[in-house]
């Protein structure tokens, strides 16, 4: 990442601890108590929550919550918006979301031993929800799920047909067979007590 990309980032992360909201009020709050300057503070919480993915108790929680909170409010806020551009970028995430997580769930055995794997994992999704040019979630989907998509795209959409047909069958027998036995004397063994 260029110095300037860096600087840039830093006096937007400035700018919104200088906004009106209720954070900024505690973070003002915190400021005035200890003589700290505001962005040194969020700056010790994100050190202290890097720290606590690294070696904390609930890791996981935290790196879930990390990754499912904030793309969920971002997800609404896109849903309502007018733009398609913020639309096509949740999506986009939520794709390679479940993904990581289908996948993570196979190899779950072997991740176990990974050192410091929650931090690693929510590093991961916070650039999979990165703004703009760095948005890891465009480059995942661009050049590993979509052609892989396109390239089975049609047996897959072969196979949930059939599964479709087949569910509606099973559906079909059981309805008729239930609406067979709808008034029919139960069996012996199972005779309703008076």
């Amino acid at each position: 990442m260029a110095a300037a990309e860096v600087k840039s980032y830093r006096e937007k992360l400035e700018k919104y601890l200088y906004e009106k909201n209720a954070f900024t009020d505690l973070l003002a709050t915190a400021e005035a108590k200890t003589g700290v300057k505001r962005v040194y503070i969020v700056y010790g919480l994100m050190g202290l929550f890097l720290l606590y993915l690294a070696i904390g108790y609930g890791a996981s929680f935290l790196c879930a919550f990390t990754g499912f909170v904030y793309p969920a409010y971002c997800s609404v806020k896109a849903i309502e918006s007018e733009r398609k551009e913020d639309d096509t970028q949740w999506l986009t995430y939520w794709v390679v979301y479940s993904v990581f997580g289908l996948a993570e769930f196979w190899f779950d055995i072997l991740l176990f031993w990974i050192p410091f794997y929650y931090l690693l994992k929510c590093l991961f999704l916070l650039y999979c929800m990165a703004p703009g040019s760095y948005n890891g979630s465009e480059m995942i989907y661009q050049r590993i799920i979509r052609p892989f998509v396109l390239r089975h795209q049609d047996k897959v959409d072969r196979f949930i047909d059939q599964a479709g047909k087949r569910a509606k069958e099973a559906l079909d027998t059981v309805l008729g067979t239930a609406m067979a036995n709808v008034g029919n004397p139960p069996a012996d063994g199972l005779k309703k007590e008076s």
